[in-house]
């Protein structure tokens, strides 16, 4: 009477163990951002900038993850429309003239700067900026930057988390570059990125 009863428990044990086992199973890795990504999502005149830190962050505040990259674009306004991302130049717009058909032919006087960007992809669900459609991709041009990180930053009485670049430059000025619910603003804010 007992081998029944014993053969209904294992069978309910072996069961439950195929749930639990399903149920942890590994999820896929994240995608990974090297020149195949940046060009997929961004065109084949960008490439991924060795060096700066790839760094993720809420930059628009809708509480998914985001994702900032420096990179070098040859010619951004070119894959634009065909890629689906905005040219963005929140530097000389704060300066006075922000036209990107323009400032994208601003040339740096370093030919290593030349063409540098900041690629920015806002996430959109549960697979925040790594969805096959993110929810808006922009390329800030011309933020002459040698170092970048996210903070928070203080602007009208909220916080928000912000791009802060080291420029280049002999006065080591330090800028944020902020979403501000429309679009990316640069703010100078003195000399130093200390942490």
């Amino acid at each position: 009477m007992q081998s029944p009863l014993l053969l209904i428990r294992l069978i309910l044990v072996w069961i439950t163990l195929s749930f639990l086992a399903l149920a942890q199973q590994v999820p896929p890795p994240p995608a990974a951002v090297d020149d195949n990504f940046i060009q997929k999502q961004f065109g084949s005149t960008c490439k991924l900038m060795p060096g700066p830190p790839q760094l993720k962050a809420d930059l628009d505040g809708d509480g998914i993850e985001d994702l900032v990259v420096a990179g070098h674009c040859t010619n951004p306004l070119a894959d634009q429309a065909e890629d689906n991302f905005t040219v963005v130049d929140p530097y000389n717009t704060f300066y006075g003239y922000g036209n990107t058909k323009i400032t994208t032919q601003f040339a740096s006087e370093d030919p290593a700067t030349r063409g540098l960007v900041l690629l920015v992809i806002h996430g959109a669900g549960a697979e925040a900026w790594r969805a096959a459609t993110p929810k808006a991709k922009f390329v800030i041009i011309n933020l002459p930057f040698k170092q970048i990180a996210v903070k928070k930053l203080a602007v009208k009485k909220k916080t928000v988390m912000a791009i802060y670049a080291e420029e280049t430059g002999g006065d080591r000025m330090t800028s944020a570059t902020f979403w501000d619910g429309k679009k990316y603003r640069y703010q100078p804010i003195g000399s130093g990125m200390g942490d």
